[in-house]
């Protein structure tokens, strides 16, 4: 058997692969969104680069299917290796089935996913081993299923890229892995959208003729399957076709560098234009949405934050009191709902703690999230700015020596640490606080004695909190004021929690449990605090990551991002509710307020108890940004789209009245320009901040 033979399949896929991108490179050549002429080189380089994009994309791409049909033999079925193997994948199906793996320790759909592959594994080899004279027949019809799959992902894909370049004239970029995050919101405008049961009965049925070809092609493998020795063979030059592919993938993408941006479009591969946007985390600003002169913007931003610069926010912040260096802790609870506490009419009593301690506090009730991840929420409350889009700094490669809350601590003489309950290494916050003067204090610093429970997201916030009062004795011992910020995982998914702390069993593994026990943890917490010599002179701030849940009627549901905070420190700032409409941002400038601090500030947020603040909030989607004043949501979206809503408040009268601040929201068909232009003045100068390093120490 010659090789050309033993790899047939691959080459037959690949064929299809490379027809598909030629065809579309035409199609896209000539969309009506292609506004631009191309010559005999650009159209050379077009094709020739992008022909050689493909054939590396696949050999990489097809790395899965060189697994399966290397692993295509009949000797492995006879006796005893057959039933070895028929009894390892049922005893794993038995272990999955039996609810103790880490799969259901996370839950959600992962035991069903885990449970369907090994059924179905388990399944096809005892077909195959106790039904040998179908054998054949068998394994024909799963080669068939396979290669569907890999036709109608191909076909699928290009009809994405298709409509991808259909809307914003581009090749896959950050939008499209923020279409990926929000798959139902998409789903839903397509089919709102396009003709979906032609479009897709089209493509299954290019796919099914497709596939027939293919496989009518390739059916010779089957008969006569590589022997073990061509296997080693074909192993070993995959692997340095995959190698090579490897290197020469990003060498290509370099080779992108037309002035004309159609032409570097065309050129690229899409399926690595979406795994370079997905690394690399960005929207361009300046590509994607309306703007305006940066001089303008600035001008604009100016006058809502007054003192700052031409191209700047730098500014000189002055108290005309003596400044207080308190100990401060930050706590930020992950996807703590502003509705799950009962001064926002939640019935359910799972937040008893944090509803006492609200009515200690200077609490604040409008307050709202800039996003709806993490990331987001440490971002926010670490460096102080508009959610920018794309994905949060703390994700980004370029996210060190930025201008943080840490930095103005630091320069007053203070510690700084982050604390976690999990690995740090998770979602880049190693690297971001790092790389922000903050030293990490998480998982790994716990020793194995320490840990009462952990899950999947690490130990226990009961744990966490133990950890956190034996690093601040420590910290009180040199005689210097402590920053630390404490960022909680019970409240997540799988929801486990140590069994017997309160009346909601873990083994349920709801939301409330995973709410009720992060309150009781942090009473836990307090109370331990409130014995250590240091607790009087320390100032607490708690406030929520983000909501639970971001779904909603419309692109940005205001409820969906109102998050509870407070600032308590008894015997230094008395109890009482602030109901101006602020944002995440503002809410550690307004602590730098409370202790008189003075510091140079690049800061978006502001004091929001100083006179000349003028209340205003951002949220928004990793696209979707969104700016709430006077009563009006704006949102600025790609493709230089706009859209305001009208904010009329819902009364609930089972509430006081500064925590009656829920919206519904009305498309406006007239829209306030002016709140359209200051919207874009925050988020250009942002982008504009970060992008040309304004906002770093």
């Amino acid at each position: 058997m010659n090789f050309s033979k033993q790899i047939t399949p691959f080459k037959n896929l690949a064929l299809f692969f490379l027809l598909v991108g030629f065809i579309l490179r035409i199609i896209l050549l000539f969309h009506p969104i292609t506004q631009s002429h191309f010559g005999f080189v650009a159209i050379l380089k077009i094709f020739f680069f992008g022909f050689l994009s493909d054939t590396l994309i696949f050999i990489v791409a097809s790395a899965f299917l060189w697994l399966y049909l290397i692993f295509l033999s009949d000797s492995k079925f006879n006796k005893p290796w057959g039933y070895v193997l028929f009894s390892a994948y049922l005893a794993l199906l038995i272990y999955i089935l039996s609810g103790k793996t880490i799969l259901h320790e996370y839950g959600g759909v992962l035991p069903a996913l885990g449970i369907g592959f090994v059924g179905i594994k388990t399944l096809l080899i005892g077909l195959l081993l106790f039904f040998p004279k179908q054998r054949k027949n068998i394994r024909l019809a799963v080669f068939s299923i396979t290669i569907f799959i890999f036709v109608l992902i191909i076909i699928q894909n290009a009809v994405s890229e298709f409509f991808f370049w259909n809307e914003f004239g581009v090749r896959y970029n950050f939008i499209a892995v923020d279409y990926l995050v929000y798959t139902n919101t998409v789903i839903g405008n397509i089919m709102e959208s396009y003709p979906v049961v032609p479009l897709f009965t089209g493509v299954g049925l290019v796919a099914l003729l497709s596939t027939y070809i293919i496989v009518k092609k390739s059916k010779s493998y089957l008969d006569n399957l590589p022997t073990f020795m061509d296997k080693i063979k074909i192993v070993a030059v995959y692997a340095l076709l995959f190698i090579v592919s490897l290197k020469m993938i990003p060498v290509l993408s370099n080779q992108e560098d037309s002035p004309n941006v159609f032409t570097n479009e065309l050129q690229a591969n899409g399926i690595y234009k979406f795994y370079g946007a997905f690394m690399q985390s960005e929207l361009d600003f300046f590509k994607f949405y309306e703007t305006m002169p940066n001089n303008e913007a600035y001008a604009l931003l100016k006058n809502q934050i007054s003192n700052i610069g031409n191209d700047t926010t730098l500014r000189t912040i002055t108290s005309d009191s003596t400044e207080t260096r308190m100990n401060v802790v930050l706590i930020t609870i992950e996807s703590l709902s502003a509705e799950y506490m009962k001064m926002y009419g939640n019935e359910q009593n799972i937040t008893p703690f944090l509803d006492s301690l609200a009515l200690q506090s200077l609490n604040f009730s409008n307050l709202y999230a800039t996003g709806n991840r993490t990331v987001r929420g440490l971002e926010a409350m670490t460096l102080c700015i508009p959610p920018t889009p794309g994905e949060s700094v703390v994700k980004r490669e370029d996210n060190k020596n930025k201008f943080s809350t840490a930095s103005v601590f630091k320069k007053k003489g203070y510690q700084t640490k982050y604390l976690y309950g999990g690995d740090a290494f998770f979602d880049n916050m190693q690297d971001f606080f790092s790389g922000n003067g903050y030293d990490i204090v998480d998982k790994n610093s716990i020793k194995p004695d320490e840990i009462t429970f952990a899950n999947i997201w690490g130990v226990c916030d009961g744990d966490m909190g133990n950890k956190a009062i034996q690093t601040m004795n420590e910290e009180a011992k040199t005689g210097k004021p402590f920053f630390n910020h404490w960022m909680t995982v019970s409240n997540h998914r799988p929801f486990t929690y140590p069994d017997g702390k309160i009346d909601i069993s873990p083994t349920i593994k709801s939301r409330d449990g995973g709410v009720k026990y992060t309150d009781y943890a942090l009473r836990q917490f307090f109370a331990n605090a409130a014995k250590q010599p240091w607790f009087k002179n320390t100032v607490f701030v708690i406030v929520a990551d983000h909501c639970a849940s971001s779904s909603g009627k419309t692109e940005l549901p205001m409820d969906k991002y109102r998050i509870p905070a407070m600032i308590y420190a008894p015997g230094f700032i008395a109890p009482t509710n602030n109901n101006k409409l602020m944002s995440q941002i503002d809410l550690m400038p307004t602590l730098f307020g409370l202790l008189n601090f003075d510091y140079d500030s690049k800061f978006y947020g502001q004091d929001v108890l100083k006179d000349d603040y003028k209340p205003r909030a951002f949220i928004a989607t990793y696209q979707d940004l969104g700016f709430i004043k006077d009563n009006i949501l704006t949102i600025i979206s790609p493709v230089k789209q706009s859209k305001q809503f009208a904010l009329k408040q819902v009364d609930n009268p089972k509430l006081k009245e500064d925590y009656r601040i829920f919206y519904d929201e009305t498309l406006m068909t007239t829209k306030r320009q002016e709140l359209i232009k200051e919207s874009t003045a925050y988020y250009q100068t942002a982008s504009d901040m970060l992008t040309k390093k304004k906002y770093e120490k």
